[in-house]
């Protein structure tokens, strides 16, 4: 499934940042931008937010064949039919998630070093997002990543690499040169006021 999903350009929601602003029309103008995926991340709403939420973000990439990941909530990420679901350390294991999902839908797991890296892989993840790359204000407990061990991570797994953390049109080009498959943006695009020409900014980016 890995050689079907473009990971350059992967959203990660946070409503926060939107100062308001309405989600699901936002997450249009960033797939309008160039964004290739998106990961739908909601913290301190019911289950059944969360639900209708990603079932109108659901209906949207659908309409633009965008894969959508479900942040966590690999309940959500089945009841809706999502691409697949993206874990953290301190969530559902990846074997028992790739159990409860099957083959075919993506797992992602977010790692800080290249045990975690291995692990994940050895576990049957899809994909990893590594950070935080930079210093990032949305994930707070987030812990700093170096652009060398980034760099040593690709070298020494075969499954997609993404970069998280701080990520903005100022300081991706140093990740240029890291091998890495896609850099993973939040507020460097829906905390802008221009929400698609922000995600355009970084539509060109080629690893």
């Amino acid at each position: 499934m890995n050689c079907k999903i473009d990971y350059s350009l992967y959203l990660v929601t946070d409503r926060d940042v939107l100062n308001g602003r309405d989600l699901v029309s936002s997450v249009e103008e960033a797939i309008l931008g160039g964004v290739t995926l998106i990961q739908l991340r909601e913290k301190n709403i019911s289950s059944l937010e969360f639900y209708n939420i990603a079932l109108k973000i659901k209906y949207l990439t659908d309409k633009y064949s965008i894969p959508l990941i479900i942040n966590d909530r690999v309940d959500v990420a089945i009841a809706i039919d999502a691409a697949g679901v993206h874990l953290g350390q301190s969530d559902f294991p990846c074997e028992v998630a790739r159990k409860i999902m099957g083959k075919n839908k993506l797992i992602g797991i977010s790692v800080g070093n290249l045990k975690e890296a291995k692990l994940a892989e050895k576990q049957g993840a899809d994909y990893i997002g590594v950070g935080a790359v930079f210093v990032t204000g949305t994930k707070l407990d987030a812990i700093a990543v170096s652009i060398n061990t980034l760099e040593d991570i690709k070298r020494n797994i075969k499954i997609p690499v993404v970069a998280i953390g701080g990520i903005n049109e100022k300081n991706y080009c140093k990740l240029k040169d890291t091998g890495i498959d896609g850099i993973a943006v939040i507020s460097a695009i829906l905390g802008k006021e221009n929400i698609k020409e922000a995600a355009e900014k970084f539509k060109n980016f080629k690893i």
